[in-house]
């Protein structure tokens, strides 16, 4: 259980690290959509990564598109995986732990 928790707060960390990263390109004037180009691919590979299954494939598309288009950056998708995977479906993990 240990090692969920701290997997649960890393994943945290390195999400909203990784939402961070998606919105500099708001930042910084004049090569912000070009950044997106090259940040688009690293974040589904890395939504993947961090979440497995059909799951982490789906917010890695979502990823991948929310970057691509312009004017979406602040969107936190890695932020709103880990309230999806911890939160909501977490909770309903737990009922059924707790249950057998």
């Amino acid at each position: 259980m240990t090692n969920n928790k701290n997997n649960k707060y890393r994943d945290l960390f390195l999400g909203l690290l990784f939402d961070a990263v998606g919105m500099l390109s708001f930042s910084v004037l004049g090569i912000g959509e070009f950044s997106d180009v090259v940040w688009a691919p690293v974040s589904f590979w890395l939504m993947t990564r961090m979440y497995k299954g059909t799951a982490g494939k789906a917010a890695g598309m979502v990823s991948l598109v929310e970057e691509l288009i312009p004017g979406t950056d602040f969107i936190p998708s890695f932020t709103l995986m880990w309230l999806y995977t911890y939160v909501i479906s977490g909770s309903k993990l737990d009922k059924v732990i707790t249950k057998k």
